[in-house]
This record gives structure tokens, sequence and C-alpha cells, in this order.
């Protein structure tokens, strides 16, 4: 069977002095998949847009301010991922410069400055800790990783770069 994934983009805004990431803390909606767990910007890519048009798009939308300069870290598959077990295809971001103010919420909740080094503390993805250090890490090479999910639960993680 061909591998068919929603094809998305997930971006992690760094601060001006690179020491903090804008995350959105998911508790705005009840039934959120997310509900509750921090997570970076992004989503659906449409069907007339590049990634990276798709994640300027969605920065702009979810967070009100305009990408300036920004680097691919990496991919990563996620099957089984969906709430109803659809496969996901991420395009993974980090915005180093942008212009405008952030907005402090959306409608999937409150966006938030989190320092580096608070961001493992927070409650994630359980995924989101085995591949979050490759996007902030100085290897500027992109990794590609695979994610399987079982009944929203992470099976393994493997990457290569």
């Amino acid at each position: 069977m061909p591998y068919c994934p929603i094809v998305a983009t997930l971006g992690y805004v760094l601060s001006p002095d690179r020491q903090r990431v804008l995350l959105v803390h998911r508790n705005a909606r009840a039934e959120d998949q997310h509900l509750g767990k921090y997570n970076g910007l992004g989503g659906k890519v449409e069907a007339d847009e590049d990634v990276l048009a798709g994640m300027r798009r969605e920065i702009l939308e979810e967070a009100g301010i305009h990408c300036e300069a920004m680097q691919m870290r990496g991919t990563i598959s996620w099957p089984g991922f969906g709430k109803n077990g659809e496969d996901w295809l991420g395009f993974i971001f980090l915005i180093e410069t942008f212009s405008g103010e952030p907005f402090t919420k959306n409608p999937e909740g409150n966006l938030e400055w989190v320092a580096l080094d608070a961001v493992a503390a927070l409650p994630l993805w359980e995924g989101d800790r085995h591949f979050l250090p490759l996007v902030f890490d100085a290897d500027l090479r992109p990794f590609h990783g695979v994610m399987p999910y079982r009944d929203g639960r992470m099976v393994s993680w493997s990457f290569s770069r």
C-alpha cells in the first residue's frame, strides 16, 4: 500500500537572543488531540503551496509574525499519528529571525516564550523529547526520522543525518 501522508510543517521560533523558543500551550479546545501539551507552530501544507510557503503562512496565522530567516532542520514521518490513525509527514523548521510582535494567544491556546533549557520539563508529546534536541543542536545537517505511533503513543524512533 502506498504511503500517502498528510504533509505538514512544524516551526520553532527563536527569540532574538536565541535563548527562548515560542511555543503554543494547547489549552483552548477541549476536543483538541494535543490538549495540555506544548508544541511548536505549524499545520497542514495546502495544495497550492510549497513547504516553505506553508511554514510562513502557518507562523503568520498562528503567531502574527513574518518569518525573515528560517532553516529546515529535518523531516519526520509519523505513521499512525493522526486522531484516526492517519500518517503525517512533517517538515521541521527553526525560525531564526522574524518581524512583528507575536500574539499572546491564538485559537489553539496561549503562546509562551520558553527558555530552551526548560522545554524538556514541559508536558510535550512523548516523541518530541527525541527530536527536539536535533532541532536546536549545532549540527547543520538536516535529520530525517521515522516515529510510528499506535493508539496515541510513540512506538519507536530512528533517524539519520
